[in-house]
């Protein structure tokens, strides 16, 4: 008990807290017409003139309602506190009722010390009301179930939009983890390819020419791809939309791998099973996988002479294995130590798989995965 009123006192405001808006004028323009209204209708009304001129004095509270909440308060509380000692009952004007929007706005956008404060202003102000006999017992009751209720509204509604903005910061840093794999996955693995080529270019360029003519070709190619993907990424962002209608590349795709090129390891893929009816997010994650494998291949393994990559499906999963035959190098990364394993890794338990990568036990470097079909969570 004690954490908890810790913990309701040193609760700090909400940040941001409207400033006034049009919706402010047009309350106040709503409730002046309205008290003159009800003066003017209500001949009986007790000391009518002097009711009309608090309830009117009271209205500018509702401009700094969120700006000052626990000032408004005090001053709308104690003011109609100290009415009765000048007309010598309750105000008794049914437009006063808009001064119910000041206890909302306290603990709406008030801090606990204020909230604190200004609950205990309140309450007071309706005992000292029923102990002077201003109030009978039922109106006292009736007047705490009512800034109860106020209270309980605003304290619902205010963690209410305090979840609503953990959900926005945590869908936030999702986007920027989802906007971060792509550009590993799709830029940085053209670029790997492009330095890949280069240094290859670069080791036959006296002695092959030709050679390096066609690393030259090739690194246009994979700037080209890389480009293109750099544009549909940025359009999507600033759009907020999708960049086109092209499909995400799924498990056939996975056979543009396959590479036989003197530059580099020979490229393998082997398809297995039933691979039609996968769901596509599982298809883009395997292909994305296997994708960010090879190029782990190419730019790791140490006298590779190929890499196999084999994607089996059964009734309930999609496995993907990809082996180079490279030296077992104690500088590969492993685990979490790599940004494009940790990106492997998320992306394989977003949908609900595993993903390792370890070196095997005779010579070179596996990844294996395993997703479900459907891409969910068991």
């Amino acid at each position: 008990m004690r954490e908890f009123l810790r913990s309701v006192w040193a609760e700090p405001r909400p940040p941001d807290p409207p400033r006034r808006v049009w919706r402010d004028w047009l309350l106040v323009g709503v409730v002046v017409p309205l008290v003159l209204l009800e003066g003017l209708l209500r001949p009986d009304l007790p000391s009518r003139a002097l009711s009309v001129i608090i309830a009117l004095a009271l209205v500018p509270t509702l401009w700094w309602r969120r700006s000052r909440p626990l000032l408004m308060v005090a001053i709308a509380f104690t003011v109609s506190g100290l009415a009765p000692l000048v007309i010598g009952h309750e105000p008794e004007l049914v437009t006063m009722a808009y001064l119910l929007i000041l206890p909302y706005a306290l603990f709406r956008w008030g801090s606990g010390r204020e909230s604190v404060a200004g609950g205990a202003i309140i309450l007071a102000k309706i005992c000292l009301s029923a102990a002077f006999a201003y109030l009978s017992v039922s109106d006292m009751l009736l007047g705490f179930v009512v800034m109860f209720a106020a209270f309980a509204l605003a304290t619902a509604l205010r963690y209410r939009a305090r979840l609503r903005a953990r959900e926005l910061d945590q869908a936030k840093l999702l986007e920027r983890e989802r906007i971060a794999r792509d550009l590993h996955d799709t830029v940085a693995h053209h670029v790997s390819a492009m330095a890949i080529r280069a240094q290859a270019g670069i080791a036959v360029a006296q002695i092959r020419p030709e050679a390096a003519v066609d690393a030259l070709h090739v690194i246009e190619a994979e700037a080209t791809r890389a480009l293109a993907e750099m544009r549909t990424l940025l359009y999507a962002l600033r759009r907020n939309q999708p960049a086109d209608l092209a499909p995400s590349p799924g498990i056939p795709d996975i056979e543009r791998l396959v590479s036989k090129s003197q530059a580099g390891p020979v490229v393998d893929v082997e398809l297995l099973g039933d691979l039609d009816d996968v769901a596509p997010t599982v298809g883009t994650a395997i292909y994305r996988l296997a994708q960010e494998s090879v190029t782990n291949a190419r730019r790791h393994a140490r006298h590779a002479t190929r890499i196999e990559v084999r994607v089996a499906a059964d009734a309930r999963s999609i496995r993907l294995q990809v082996s180079d035959d490279g030296d077992t190098s104690p500088i590969r990364p492993v685990g979490a130590g790599s940004f494009g394993l940790a990106g492997m890794m998320e992306r394989a338990g977003l949908l609900g798989g595993t993903c390792e990568a370890g070196p095997n036990p005779e010579r070179g470097w596996t990844v294996t995965a395993a997703l479900p079909r459907t891409g969910t969570a068991a």
